[in-house]
């Protein structure tokens, strides 16, 4: 992706948005390279605020859900970003996001923030009105591997 902001899309912004744990988050990493901070930098400002990030705003995931990320997205996987991390990534929802944005004080992070958590919105509306297609694809899904058990 090309570090202009100006040149994000909200879609390539949706890229970068998760679900882990039933909340929709954005890699530390990710975030960091929006608000055109190192991942590092980003983190310390969050551990020495931490108590501006409570657990619906920003949580370290474990070595499972990492791999987990690692197995669906091509951009984690071995080879890739996030090979060589020291300490498992944090994520942020969007109110992480909009606090570290105030937190930062930055013009390029309120600006990315505001993309990030307009993103954010869309996708909540996307899933709340295909709600009904995803449970009725999952229950064609169930229902073929009910089929394929039979079948052997």
């Amino acid at each position: 992706m090309n570090d202009n902001l100006n040149l994000t899309t909200t879609e390539e912004i949706q890229n970068l948005i998760y679900t882990i744990r039933g909340k929709q988050v954005m890699l530390d990493s990710d975030v960091a390279r929006l608000f055109k901070y190192t991942t590092k930098d980003l983190n310390r400002n969050v551990k020495n605020n931490i108590n501006r990030f409570p657990e619906n705003y920003c949580f370290q995931i474990t070595e499972e859900e990492y791999k987990s990320l690692r197995c669906k997205n091509f951009t984690l996987n071995q080879n890739g970003r996030g090979q060589h991390r020291k300490y498992l990534p944090y994520v942020f929802t969007e109110y992480g996001i909009t606090m570290l944005a105030g937190l930062l004080k930055s013009e390029v992070a309120v600006n990315a923030s505001v993309k990030i958590v307009n993103s954010f919105i869309k996708m909540r509306h996307f899933l709340k009105d295909n709600g009904q297609l995803f449970e009725r694809v999952t229950t064609l899904e169930y229902q073929q591997i009910e089929n394929n058990k039979n079948l052997t």
